[in-house]
């Protein structure tokens, strides 16, 4: 096995560091705060700029075409220094790939170019519902063919930059009377459409920047053009996208987690009690020697999985035990490293605490982690019988 990147790979993560310490790192804590937004719109339009908003989408569409490693990597870069950037890159890559695997060529060639070039700050993702998370088959949401039309009726919750973004990826039930999860079918909805509404931004505990509100749709009427794929065949579209995503989300999670712990090093390298430094302490060094060793195993779990992906091989298994592993390594680095700052790494002078309560929602969406177990114990079962 050949662990060493390639050039091209090195160069997007060298290009998406340095782009983080120099752009996004000066404005985390002020976008954290809240308020203005316009710093990270002008830092996505920067990265779209980059390639960074279509990794693994075709030249032709507009994307950089280097890969599910490369979005990896860039994932986790970025998220050193600002997680709401990151959680939206990672979105808007999931938006573009999902509209690349299953959109009609008019679909692609409409939105995935705005997507990856920064004219569409970012994509919606508008799968989850209020009764419909853990759970996205028993959604509500409907879609009524209604002639030349389709019309929307429903509300989704906790769209990630719903107020911002140029085009929703939508599920909706087109067949009532078909077996749970078999009647829903995904569409595109243009921001601006009448009945598309963004409702009201929910007031989180971290990733402050980025945007969270729900989605209603109230009568919304959209072109029979807009159905993305086969009538009916949505559930399954919304399957294999959010095994995808689950590489970006554990790869975010692994960038917070290894920024907690590097600051903390570098601080207690620095920091006397006792008459000596704290890293001289065999409680500290214990507490570096256990995260990092999980951070580097979260590391290759997602290789492993984003290589996979790549490769076009199986890798839904793959991608649950990276995104679990990962973001549940990362909480545990973060309180770690805050820890080590003891009271200081308590207060908002410190990042730490930025990171943590950034750190904490990873392992709650594109899937709990307690739905990530369910997964992989299935895959396991299954290839057992």
């Amino acid at each position: 096995m050949f662990l060493d990147l390639t050039e091209e790979q090195k160069l997007i993560q060298d290009t998406a560091r340095d782009f983080a310490r120099v752009e996004l790192e000066p404005a985390a804590a002020a976008l954290d705060q809240g308020g203005d937004r316009s710093p990270l719109l002008a830092n996505l339009k920067k990265l779209a700029e980059l390639g960074f908003m279509g990794l693994n989408v075709k030249g032709e569409y507009g994307g950089s075409e280097t890969g599910v490693v490369s979005f990896s990597l860039a994932v986790t870069e970025i998220a050193r220094a600002c997680a709401s950037t990151a959680v939206t890159v990672s979105v808007n890559n999931m938006v573009a790939e999902v509209i690349q695997a299953v959109g009609s060529e008019e679909q692609r060639n409409a939105y995935i170019p705005k997507i990856c070039s920064g004219e569409f700050s970012a994509g919606g993702f508008a799968l989850t519902e209020t009764g419909a998370g853990s759970d996205p088959a028993g959604m509500c949401t409907q879609a009524v063919d209604d002639g030349d039309s389709w019309v929307l009726n429903g509300a989704k919750i906790f769209i990630t930059s719903a107020p911002y973004a140029g085009v929703f990826v939508v599920w909706a039930v087109t067949d009532k009377e078909a077996p749970k999860g078999k009647g829903i079918s995904c569409f595109l909805v243009e921001a601006g459409t009448k009945g598309l509404i963004i409702g009201k931004e929910e007031k989180k505990m971290g990733q402050h920047a980025s945007a969270t509100n729900e989605v209603i749709f109230d009568d919304c009427r959209i072109p029979k053009s807009a159905l993305m794929g086969k009538r009916n065949d949505g559930f399954r579209i919304a399957a294999g996208e959010l095994a995808g995503g689950r590489i970006g989300i554990g790869s975010l999670g692994l960038g917070v987690g290894l920024a907690a712990m590097d600051y903390a090093t570098r601080y207690v390298t620095e920091r006397s009690q006792f008459g000596q430094k704290l890293s001289n302490f065999q409680a500290i060094q214990w507490m570096i020697a256990d995260a990092y060793t999980e951070l580097e195993a979260a590391r290759l779990l997602l290789m492993s999985a984003a290589c996979r992906k790549e490769f076009g091989r199986s890798f839904a298994k793959e991608a649950s035990m990276a995104k679990m592993f990962a973001t549940e390594a990362a909480n545990k680095a973060c309180y770690s490293a805050l820890q080590m700052l003891g009271g200081y790494g308590y207060t908002q002078d410190f990042p730490v605490e930025r990171y943590a309560r950034d750190a904490r929602i990873t392992s709650i969406y594109e899937g709990t982690n307690e739905i990530q177990r369910l997964i992989i114990s299935r895959e396991i079962l299954k290839n057992i019988s």
